[in-house]
Order: C-alpha cells, then structure tokens, then sequence
C-alpha cells in the first residue's frame, strides 16, 4: 500500500508515531503497521519489491500486519530514513552499504569498488562470518537488523557533453557521488571531481550543471529519467552494488513470533522477484537507452580500475578491518 507522507509530518509527529510501533497489539486493537521509506522512483524495482512484500503479507496475516510504501524520497534523504529507523521513528528502510556505513563504519566494504566478480559472487556476502559479526554490531549499537541483501546492479558512469574512453577523459569533471568517503575516494582516484548529492537532488543538478556527470546502474539511471539530462553512457561497472533492507530492532522483536515468520518469508520472495526484474532490465536497457538518444561507450575498463584497486583497499583498511577486503573478495 503506498500512502503520503512527508519528512516534515514524520519528524512532527516521531513521538506518536514511535508510540504506536511500540504499543502493545492488544491496545492498539488494528493492524500492526510497518513504515518503509525509500529513496528511489515508484517505477524502481526495489519500491515495486515493497509492494509485492506488503500485499504478501497482508494475505499471510489477514491483515494483522500492514506494510506503508513511501517511495520517492517523501521522508527525507537517505540518512534522514536509516536515522529514523534507528530511532524507531520509521520502520524500514533500504539503502546501500556504503551509505549505512555512516552507521558502522565497516560496513562500507561490501560496496567497495571492483571487490566482487559478479551478483553471484556479492550475493555470498550474506551468508560470510563477517556479515553476520557487523549485524550484530549493527543491532547492538545503533538499534537496525538488516534482515536481507538485494541486488542493486552495475554502477555505470554518465556525462552530459564530454565523450569518455578512458579515465583520463574523466580529469577535472565534476561528478556526483552519494555523500559516501569510499566513493570520493573512487572518483578521486579517477582525477574527477567528487560532488556529493542527495539522489532526490541529482535530476535538478544534472539539469543545471552543478554537476557534470554522475555514476549509477541502469535501472536507476532509467527509473529516475537522467537520460534527459545527460548524453553520455560509459560502460564502467565499477561497483557491482547491493542494497540492504534494514528494519528498527525493537520493533523487530516485539512482532509475534508468526508475523515474524511471514514477514521474513515474504521479504525473501520479494528480494527473489527484484532481483530476477532488475537483472532483466539491465540485459535490456543499454539497447533502451541507446534508441532513446545516449551515446553509449565501452572504455578501456583497466584505466578505471587500476588506480582505484592500487588506493582504495589500503586507505580504507583500519576502517574495514585488516583482511576483510581479501577475506570477502575470496568469498
């Protein structure tokens, strides 16, 4: 069910809001409802996963359990949600790892550049030792569970005017990036200019020229409509991207032990649906793209990586963790 709801009536009304998750279900005599924010576009697979899970469970509980979908940003920035839900003032939320690294800074390492071979490869992650160790600490510090790993795609560069083959073509551009250090990092390492912005921001940037050019996979590229404001397409894949869905421990916990059960098991069937959709829409949208007018390229894919590969693991190293890097990458 996707309902309205703005950052501004959600901080107003925390209080209320945080006192009705936690109130007893005897006392509250309704549906026990589930708040879940997302950055991206309604169209995104990732928010149409939300609905397939809310109608799921709905059925599952006869309706003991409601999930509310607030898509497109409406509550705020992405750190906005993951501090919401950590305060227990929003449900859920989904976003990537490098951005809930700002939570638990070891985290970041599972959106490393260049760190995994292919969906496949990063998919492993949630089943690693390591994961489960930072799920702990997760929960323990800051009150979030992260109860899946979805699969988010290849992140690919885009330019509005400049023509790019290499990275040296890419030297004093100003590109977006998520407000993520490992992200800077990456496009630094590329002699780019990091511009951190908001993803609700990043179409009126593109339009503007605040920024020149910005990295994201294909589906997100397409969902959000960048293609109207940029030219350019370059093949990169520089990060292969997972999402997290991250849900407030107490509530969490406080469910019955059968709404848990069809929670957890309609949550898994939707991760399975999107990412079986997104992997679709990437195999077609490079053609959708090109017809629609991007000119699209494949670079020399080496003069990305090695820069980034020769800086990124050994700068980030105390805050990963040592041997955590080869650790996942041997996964």
């Amino acid at each position: 069910m996707m309902t309205r709801l703005t950052k501004r009536s959600l901080l107003q009304g925390s209080a209320a809001v945080g006192a009705t998750v936690f109130m007893p279900a005897v006392a509250r005599a309704q549906a026990t409802v589930l708040r879940w924010g997302e950055m991206l576009p309604a169209t995104h697979p990732q928010v149409q996963m939300v609905e397939r899970i809310a109608k799921q469970v709905k059925e599952k509980t006869s309706g003991r359990v409601d999930i509310q979908s607030f898509p497109a940003g409406q509550l705020g920035s992405g750190k906005d949600m993951m501090e919401s839900v950590s305060s227990g003032a929003l449900t859920m939320t989904t976003d990537g790892a490098a951005a809930l690294g700002s939570f638990l800074p070891q985290l970041s390492v599972v959106e490393a550049p260049y760190l995994w071979r292919d969906a496949a490869h990063m998919s492993k992650v949630a089943k690693a030792p390591v994961f489960t160790q930072m799920n702990a600490e997760l929960e323990k510090k800051r009150g979030m569970r992260m109860m899946a790993v979805t699969y988010y795609g290849k992140r690919h560069l885009t330019t509005g005017s400049k023509a790019v083959k290499s990275a040296a073509d890419v030297a004093g551009l100003k590109l977006r990036v998520p407000p993520v250090d490992t992200f800077r990092a990456m496009v630094e390492a590329w002699g780019a200019k990091a511009t951190p912005v908001n993803f609700n921001e990043l179409y009126l940037a593109l339009s503007q020229g605040a920024v020149d050019g910005q990295e994201n996979p294909l589906p997100t590229i397409h969902s959000a409509k960048l293609q109207e404001v940029q030219k350019h397409l370059i093949l990169t894949g520089h990060i292969i991207t997972p999402r997290l869905v991250i849900v407030n421990s107490d509530f969490w916990k406080g469910l019955k032990d059968a709404d848990r059960t069809e929670v957890e098991a309609a949550i898994a069937d939707g991760v399975a649906w999107q990412d079986a959709e997104l992997t679709s829409q990437e195999n077609s949208l490079v053609a959708t793209l090109k017809a629609g007018g991007m000119t699209v390229t494949e670079p020399d894919l080496e003069s990305f990586s090695k820069p980034v590969l020769a800086s990124l693991p050994k700068q980030f190293e105390s805050k990963w963790g040592k041997g955590t890097w080869d650790a996942l990458a041997a996964l």
